[in-house]
């Protein structure tokens, strides 16, 4: 089991460059295909009726501006990339909105890398709730990264939340070649009900992932706090540098209704998250 492609989002904010580089560097180090994708910011949807052609030339001129807008942020891509040195890389322009563009391109990939949205930085064309889109709907592992601070790594020393959810273990599953490349996996539980981890909690998922080769510790707590609130907390005590979760929630129109530790985490992430739905 490996990654063969990765797709990163790329956009014209502030954060976009350095998203692009800690993909680039996954890529390497997985030895996989690497594609970028940008997108227009406008729903293809409007193109279907057949209309668009004869509409104000002044909204003629700002779409074609959106157009070369992200043309320009594949060419800085590629450049990017090239310079860092990945071997095996390509970008293209959706014609859509985020949602829709890298929706749909996410499936013929193994890893989506986004960002966080940033409430500082909105973008005209990417809705907020992007991220939370992307783990419910893409079918595909997504890694978030937070729109501040730096990362020298990331995957050496992963903590994985485990409460024996089907969520959970479709994350666990889908990160499994980059937990195979990490130093040390801590897996946590967090509060645990005897219905789901049995007399010993962490055992059997602990046995699985040995099986596959993955160093790991396991450690239960109980506390007070949030569950959301109470990973974070453990990432710092424990140094880690990715939180492996299952992404909980339903979609509705327009409206991403998403678990509470998952929004707490995708509001207040100060490491990399790995999620998947």
């Amino acid at each position: 089991m490996s990654y063969k492609t990765i797709l990163v989002h790329i956009d014209d904010t502030s954060r976009s460059p350095y998203r692009i580089q800690l993909a680039a560097e996954l890529a390497i180090k997985l030895d996989a295909h690497l594609v970028g994708i940008a997108d227009t910011g406008v729903s293809r949807f409007i193109y279907q009726d057949g209309n668009i052609n004869g509409v104000d030339p002044s909204l003629l001129s700002h779409l074609e501006y959106l157009r070369e807008r992200a043309n320009q942020n594949v060419t800085d891509f590629k450049k990017q990339v090239e310079q860092i040195g990945v071997d095996s890389f390509d970008g293209a322009v959706t014609q859509d909105d985020a949602v829709g563009g890298i929706g749909l391109r996410a499936r013929y990939c193994d890893l989506v890398v986004v960002g966080q949205t940033n409430p500082e930085e909105s973008s005209p064309a990417v809705m907020d709730d992007f991220p939370e889109y992307m783990i419910l709907n893409s079918g595909r592992p997504v890694l978030i990264i937070p729109y501040a601070g730096e990362f020298h790594h990331i995957g050496k020393r992963p903590l994985i939340a485990w409460d024996g959810s089907r969520a959970a273990t479709r994350a666990i599953t889908d990160a499994i070649p980059l937990l195979k490349k990490s130093d040390l996996v801590h897996v946590a539980i967090i509060n645990p009900k005897n219905d789901v981890h049995g007399e010993q909690p962490g055992a059997d998922i602990a046995a699985y992932l040995a099986r596959h080769g993955i160093r790991l510790e396991v450690s239960v707590h109980r506390t007070k706090l949030d569950i959301g609130n109470a990973l974070l907390s453990l990432s710092a005590d424990l140094n880690s540098d990715l939180i492996v979760m299952g992404g909980y929630g339903h979609s509705r129109f327009k409206e991403m209704i998403m678990g509470g530790a998952t929004r707490t985490i995708l509001e207040s992430m100060t490491i990399p998250v790995f999620m998947s739905h």
